[in-house]
């Protein structure tokens, strides 16, 4: 087969099933680690994705290698066959979407419950009725590394920074009010660690942006 006509054909089917998931090239790009320059350059037929980007693809469209590599005008049977499974494809896509936005409600509204359930039996101590209340100050860390872990499984990267930020500056007002709460210090200090913090967190995904744009040259 001709290079270019392969070109194309993986470039075609990478566009229509990247519609029918309903997402942009910059959503799929950050999905796979690349820049949406790398997408397009798919998409037109000006490159090709490597072997394990191929397989990167098909597991995030939930579909064959193979079927990425098929000519789209060229299917066997009526003309709707790709627009059939490519609307089957965007459904599962969706259920999963659906389903993994509950499974992440239901992690926080777990954190949150196990922070209230020690606050009602610790505030039944009259002795550390007062501390009680820093429970929930806790659970703000404690809920974005939740949510950290998951999405990371999930390989799903866009929220990594809000949620880190949330990590440190949570963990910093944690610090900050038991120490007020315990020991009557006003410890506001403290919080100069986080502005140093937020600059490393936004040095750091400014460096991985850095290397999606090499990794985009290479491959183009």
């Amino acid at each position: 087969m001709d290079d270019e006509k392969l070109k194309y054909q993986i470039g075609a089917n990478i566009a229509a099933y990247r519609k029918r998931a309903g997402l942009t090239q910059a959503g799929l790009a950050e999905k796979l680690n690349y820049s949406d320059k790398a997408v397009s350059k798919w998409e037109r037929g000006e490159s090709v994705p490597d072997v394990l980007t191929l397989m990167q693809l098909a597991a995030q469209f939930d579909i064959t290698v193979n079927d990425l590599l098929v000519d789209p005008e060229a299917l066997p049977g009526n003309p709707g066959t790709l627009e059939k499974a490519m609307t089957q494809v965007s459904e599962k896509a969706l259920k999963r979407k659906a389903n993994k936005n509950v499974i992440l409600a239901l992690s926080s509204t777990l954190v949150w419950f196990v922070a209230l359930f020690a606050f009602v039996v610790l505030s039944s101590f009259d002795f550390l009725e007062k501390y009680s209340c820093l429970l929930f100050f806790y659970a703000i860390p404690a809920n974005a590394i939740v949510l950290l872990s998951l999405r990371s499984a999930w390989h799903d990267f866009r929220w990594n920074k809000a949620l880190i930020s949330a990590i440190v500056w949570g963990s910093l007002l944690s610090i900050y009010v038991t120490l007020n709460a315990v020991m009557g210090i006003y410890f506001w200090k403290i919080f100069l660690l986080g502005i140093h913090g937020q600059i490393d967190i936004i040095l750091w995904f400014r460096m991985f942006r850095g290397s999606d744009t090499k990794k985009e040259n290479t491959n183009g």
